[in-house]
């Protein structure tokens, strides 16, 4: 009897210590956003050092506009972000990298998405040179947008829950005879501003039929200014979530679900404010859908 105790205190210690020593070794969590320490310029000064910076520096501007008044953002890649890019399956959707500029009640607020967080949720390769090169070009900075944050396990199989859209459940908006043809209508849409959309930036992934387009979507349920209010209500603003972007992969053009793309963004978003934007996914899908209407 003795000896079955001794036993089972041994093994309860085994359990206790092998506890301990998980909870030393915790999983490092990842936040969607990078906060650069305070900024003493003004807005419209610190959008033009930003630029600045960006055509100085090892990245490439692809493309900057204002959703709405007293927000910037700025689109760059990375050589080495593209051959990432180009070694995944819709790996895409990783070739940009948006930094954002936003005047607050608090004050002007300058914030990069991070590379990791999104290198882990688009199934690519992470780059430390557009990690480091980002920390070089902007400075001391914190993790910012989410709470706690997200494990690299979590973010390749990201959802915002159970039966939401992961990663490889995006939309398919039309298919078309050729790559060619389908970059061709896709533009021309945009060319011709038909449907209230203002294309922001276009990246060639090297290699391969693949081009990432962002879109600012300018009116309807799934318009930036209608969805942001919405959702971006908390002190640090998410202003680096735009733009939307399609991919023309192949012969055929996809968007990220909405209900994918925003939660991404927002991975804190109460189910109350998610239920708040319930129409804009729809509306998203089907305004970036008109840009593969067949043209004669």
């Amino acid at each position: 009897m003795i000896k079955k105790i001794s036993w089972i205190i041994l093994i309860l210690f085994f359990c206790f210590s092998n506890t301990s020593e998980a909870a030393k070794k915790k999983k490092p969590r990842f936040k969607p956003y990078y906060l650069v320490s305070a900024q003493a310029s003004d807005f419209s000064s610190l959008v033009t050092q930003t630029r600045d910076k960006i055509n100085s520096s090892d990245f490439k501007l692809v493309g900057d506009f204002s959703p709405y008044q007293k927000a910037h953002i700025f689109v760059l890649t990375h050589d080495k972000l593209l051959e990432s890019a180009a070694s995944s399956d819709f790996g895409g959707y990783g070739a940009a990298i948006r930094v954002a500029i936003t005047e607050t009640d608090k004050g002007v607020q300058l914030s990069y998405v991070n590379p990791v967080y999104m290198a882990n949720v688009y199934h690519i390769p992470e780059v430390a040179e557009v990690s480091a090169g980002l920390e070089s070009l902007f400075g001391e900075s914190e993790p910012a947008g989410s709470k706690r944050g997200i494990t690299k396990r979590s973010l390749k199989n990201y959802q915002y829950m159970m039966f939401m859209p992961e990663f490889d459940d995006h939309d398919k908006l039309g298919s078309f005879d050729s790559h060619q043809q389908a970059l061709a209508t896709v533009n021309h849409h945009l060319d011709a501003g038909t449907y209230k959309l203002t294309k922001v930036f276009q990246i060639a992934v090297p290699g391969k039929d693949e081009v990432l387009i962002g879109v600012s979507i300018n009116e309807g349920l799934g318009a930036d200014t209608v969805v942001m209010p919405l959702v971006d209500i908390g002190d640090f603003k998410h202003t680096a979530h735009l733009p939307y972007a399609i991919l023309v992969s192949g012969d055929d053009v996809y968007s990220q679900a909405g209900k994918f793309r925003i939660a991404l963004a927002f991975p804190d978003l109460t189910m109350g404010t998610f239920m708040d934007i319930s129409d804009a996914p729809d509306a998203i899908k089907d305004t970036l859908k008109q840009l593969t209407t067949k043209t004669d």
